[in-house]
């Protein structure tokens, strides 16, 4: 059953990826070129995602576990370091310069277009080289 809901739910997602024209990079690079061709339609997407997460948010909180699960599982950290800044950036200069994020990229592999298949090779040659280095950085230190 919650493989059925998964399924739903990235199918609700894609379509909301493709209805809002997220799916190409070229309305995306607009948004970020506010002294150009300035396009705000992906702030409207991004308020309208934040509309519906935070009533979503308000209905499941309610709840004492998920309908599929035992707990809800929440992360507990909250610490601002090297890795989530350098992670963040990492993101942010791929998301301006390719004009995909990975989840808008994985809808947008229906497209057909190389780009898309060329951006996702990099983001999984991105999570296997830092896996590559995990082992070689420091322990975290509990507070």
């Amino acid at each position: 059953m919650k493989l059925i809901f998964a399924l739903i739910t990235g199918l609700v997602f894609g379509s909301g990826i493709a209805v809002s024209g997220m799916m190409d990079p070229a309305k995306v690079l607009n948004f970020f070129d506010v002294a150009g061709t300035w396009d705000p339609s992906l702030a409207f997407v991004m308020g309208g995602a934040l509309v519906v997460t935070f009533i979503g948010y308000r209905l499941v909180w309610r709840r004492n576990a998920p309908l599929f699960g035992g707990r809800f599982q929440i992360p507990n950290g909250s610490d601002i370091d090297v890795k989530l800044i350098g992670g963040s950036a990492l993101f942010g200069i791929g998301w301006g310069i390719a004009g995909f994020c990975p989840g808008a990229a994985i809808p947008a592999l229906g497209t057909g277009r190389w780009e898309v298949a060329l951006f996702l090779v990099a983001v999984a040659v991105g999570f296997y080289l830092r896996r590559l280095i995990a082992p070689f950085q420091p322990a975290r230190v509990a507070s």
